[in-house]
């Protein structure tokens, strides 16, 4: 079918601050959102299209589409998808095990906050059920071990067959609806709200059909039209037939394997049976409940040794010198941090090897610096100080720092 290409929605500065909770709870209100959202943040691979053919299908316009995504009444669903995830970083074992020591240690290996992380990497299989706003559950299978999230009414448990650890956590259905009138009320105001935001910098368009999971689908473009820019495409296919997203595709302008490529290979929307979501600690596993793992998790003598003293001074004023420059897809954020950029060799010994893995030297006006790449953010610390970090190419942060001069 033909494209029809309309502005659409720019990935222009969030606004407002980026609240942890609200992404943790967002997947307790509506289920195709969850979908979406879950895919956007790294899902997965799914099978060519079908050997048939492209399903023939009514012509449809991308503000109609997205009209359909937003008015899905979709609230139960069961299926598999894989997840598959190509940042372009050396391998993050090192970096994982780093990162536990800043944050204290995880009590639980069963904490989502950390076992979650897994997902921003290589390719996993995950199974995924839900019956409405209050009861969803996902869960990673990878070998013989599995480990799973549930959500159910107002209890959220995460289990960790390879370690029999439990993590629990009350209160998970609190404080939803001031979350819900930040939304727009209709289908028709959300895609209003979206077409609105979008400016010159992006088109959408309705780029023909596609067979994903047995079920027919619109595969919904976005890109780009500023050069610049790390992305270059977002592919989201959606069911014909009920709006709901089925796969997510996050191209990088440097090929390849995407960044992401998200979708089910196989669903079924019917209701899930409520022993899905039911759950009881195996006998003989360590239970840890939220709070404690919360207060495990704050505690500073677990910092690396010297890592104040030798990583963090001169940082003290971080944050107030923080600028933007550029809108829309080429948007990069400036940060003057009024010190001289710390080396790779004063950093801690759990993040030297992975600085030293994909950061380049690099030099221009600006004098010199080191560039911490992967296909979709990239960032520029400069000798002076200075911080350039956007999912804008290499040069696009060379120009931004020389421009500073």
């Amino acid at each position: 079918m033909a494209a029809n290409e309309v502005p659409s929605e720019t990935p222009s500065e969030v606004r407002g601050e980026a609240r942890g909770e609200t992404r943790r709870r967002a997947s307790r209100y509506v289920v195709p959102v969850a979908v979406a959202g879950v895919a956007a943040a790294t899902i997965g691979l799914v099978p060519a299209l079908a050997a048939a053919g492209d399903p023939d299908l009514p012509e449809i316009t991308a503000q109609q589409l997205i009209e359909k995504i937003a008015g899905s009444e979709t609230q139960t669903l069961s299926g598999t998808f894989k997840v598959s995830t190509d940042l372009g970083l050396p391998a993050l074992g090192g970096l994982a095990s780093g990162l536990g020591g800043l944050g204290g240690g995880a009590s639980s290996t069963a904490d989502p906050t950390q076992k979650l992380t897994e997902l921003a990497s290589g390719t996993h299989t995950l199974r995924l059920a839900a019956d409405g706003p209050e009861r969803q559950k996902l869960t990673l299978l990878d070998g013989s071990d599995e480990y799973s999230l549930i959500h159910n009414g107002d209890d959220v448990w995460a289990y960790d067959s390879k370690s029999n650890e439990v993590f629990h956590e009350k209160g998970a259905s609190e404080g939803p609806e001031a979350e819900r009138k930040e939304l727009p009320a209709t289908p028709k105001e959300l895609a209003d709200e979206v077409l609105k935001a979008a400016g010159d910098t992006t088109s959408i368009t309705v780029d023909g059909t596609a067979k994903v999971a047995g079920r027919d689908a619109y595969q919904l473009v976005i890109k780009p039209k500023q050069a610049g820019s790390t992305v270059a495409s977002v592919k989201i296919a959606v069911d014909a037939a009920n709006g709901t997203p089925l796969k997510f595709t996050l191209s990088s302008v440097e090929g390849g394997k995407p960044v992401v490529d998200a979708g089910f290979t196989k669903v079924d929307f019917a209701r899930p049976d409520a022993s899905v979501f039911a759950f009881e600690a195996p006998k003989g596993a360590k239970v840890t409940e939220g709070a404690e793992g919360a207060e495990e998790a704050a505690k500073p003598e677990k910092l690396p040794e010297n890592f104040e003293k030798e990583f963090g001074k001169g940082f003290e004023d971080f944050g107030k010198g923080l600028n933007v420059i550029g809108e829309g897809w080429t948007t990069i954020a400036r940060l003057d941090t009024g010190a001289p950029a710390p080396k790779t060799e004063e950093a801690p010994k759990e993040f030297q090897g992975l600085l030293d893995s994909f950061g380049d030297e690099v030099t221009g006006k600006f004098g010199s610096g080191t560039l911490f790449k992967t296909k979709l953010v990239n960032a520029l610390l400069t000798d002076d100080g200075k911080v350039y970090v956007g999912a804008v190419t290499k040069d696009a942060l060379v120009d931004a720092a020389n421009a500073d001069k």
